[in-house]
């Protein structure tokens, strides 16, 4: 075959995935064909990651690996934002681009790889090139964010909050649906602030009248029988009016909460838009809600400033918001962060002790309520199978690669990724549960706790 062929690499987070999925149905569309080796590729495309130092260091690495393997590179997404690093480093890219770019590399990949003479005779699916398997998906709501987190280059690399339309959302998702996704991760940077940049301006859907609102669009994203997962929300009061969709089955009861720190010295330095109190209060009404809800969030140890009671608040709000999936970054310098001219920066090797402190810590409490699981039933999203043969699958507690899972040591053969079935948790350790297919007779669709009361034996 002569189509000219593109090698893709992804780096970084859904956000940046989202992204390059937009790329690779473009290309698709306009005739490219999508290769896996450098070899096979008459050019290289590279999504990066410019976030943290390590990211950074990754992406770098990459572009170098496919400058020497193939040659023809050009560089998209957060590293091209960050001023001449990607030249300065690799001067034989042939071109660099800042994030959320489609036309900017579109229109480099036709300088140096020109399209078909006739594209539109190659078939696109309609839910374009996705990185995600099959069934799940990640479905970007908005770009861009207008908070100023000391330590967050995003509004620098990704501009201020630009929400999508709600019926450009939904169409998308049921798109999605239609093609055989399952669950629909829901992501933006701030995804509690939909809407705000567009003061809720009113679309349409179906001929109904939606405001262009968090509540709106995920209670309409409820409708399309699906799993719906929301990542990145703040706890801003309006998330409340969200819990009863919970409680009623309607998307998932889970919620990530990038909280980041609970001591009110550290949460002011970081500019961050919450304080522990308030969160504290606002977790109890919603469990009192909605028991089975599941929250997650992300920490950050070693701010600079943060002395060791800081740190100790923080063990203490742990304990207290009983979070049920954690994780934690020591704190990196990231280039063009205000938070690098704050003072009292914290010891290399204190942040890292504190990092294992809070992992041990969330730990015990990880551990503590996964065994309150054992000998009840749960209804699971299988994933697929492990090199072992046991069945690896989710509950509505896990999102995909972040957290948990569930381990299926009696699997049926040849059971599809995304089917919903029943597992009776037998055993759990810190992070995983353990269990045994004992049912089938789920709904093909829908949200996890409407087909389970967490009952016992």
């Amino acid at each position: 075959m002569n189509d000219p062929k593109v090698g893709f690499v992804s780096l970084g987070c859904p956000k940046a995935s989202v992204d390059s999925e937009q790329i690779l149905t473009q290309l698709r569309a306009e005739g490219y064909r999508i290769v896996p080796s450098y070899q096979q590729a008459d050019l290289v495309v590279i999504n990066t990651c410019g976030f943290i130092d390590a990211a950074i260091r990754e992406s770098l690495d990459a572009i170098g690996e496919a400058l020497h393997e193939n040659g023809k590179v050009i560089v998209t997404g957060c590293l091209g934002a960050k001023g001449d690093i990607v030249k300065q480093t690799h001067p034989k890219v042939l071109a660099v681009t800042g994030p959320h770019a489609l036309q900017d590399v579109m229109h480099a990949v036709h300088h140096h790889l020109p399209k078909p003479h006739d594209p539109f005779t190659d078939l696109v699916p309609p839910q374009g090139i996705k990185l995600t398997p099959k069934h799940y998906a990640y479905l970007k709501i908005s770009e861009g964010c207008n908070h100023r987190c000391t330590f967050c280059i995003i509004p620098s690399l990704r501009g201020d909050l630009t929400s999508r339309s709600i019926d450009a959302v939904l169409q998308e998702a049921e798109i999605l649906v239609r093609s055989g996704v399952k669950e629909l991760l829901v992501i933006s940077q701030d995804t509690s602030a939909y809407g705000v940049d567009i003061k809720y301006r009113p679309g349409f859907w179906q001929g109904r009248p939606l405001k262009t609102n968090l509540f709106d669009l995920v209670n309409h994203l409820g409708e399309l029988g699906v799993w719906i997962r929301l990542h990145y929300v703040y706890p801003y009061p309006h998330v409340d009016e969200i819990i009863p969709l919970m409680a009623e089955g309607k998307i998932l009861s889970y919620l990530d909460i990038p909280f980041q720190h609970a001591s009110p010295a550290i949460l002011k330095a970081m500019k961050r838009p919450a304080n522990s109190e308030n969160v504290l209060q606002r977790i109890h009404s919603w469990r009192a809600l909605c028991p089975a809800i599941a929250i997650r969030s992300t920490f950050i140890v070693g701010f600079p400033g943060e002395t060791e009671h800081d740190f100790e608040q923080l063990l203490a709000f742990l304990d207290a918001a009983q979070l049920d999936r954690v994780g934690c970054f020591a704190y990196s310098a990231v280039e063009g962060a205000t938070a690098n001219r704050l003072a009292h920066p914290v010891p290399e090797d204190i942040k890292q002790q504190r990092l294992e402190r809070f992992m041990q810590h969330q730990a015990k409490i990880s551990a503590t309520k996964l065994n309150t699981l054992i000998g009840k039933t749960l209804a699971v999203r299988v994933d697929g199978y492990a090199q072992d043969g046991k069945l690896l699958a989710r509950s509505h507690r896990d999102a995909p690669d972040i957290d948990g899972v569930v381990v299926i040591d009696n699997p049926p053969d040849h059971l599809p990724a995304g089917e919903l079935i029943q597992v009776k948790i037998s055993a759990s350790d810190e992070h995983d549960l353990y269990g045994q297919v004992v049912g089938f007779d789920l709904p093909n669709g829908g949200q996890a706790e409407r087909w389970t009361n967490m009952t016992g034996p």
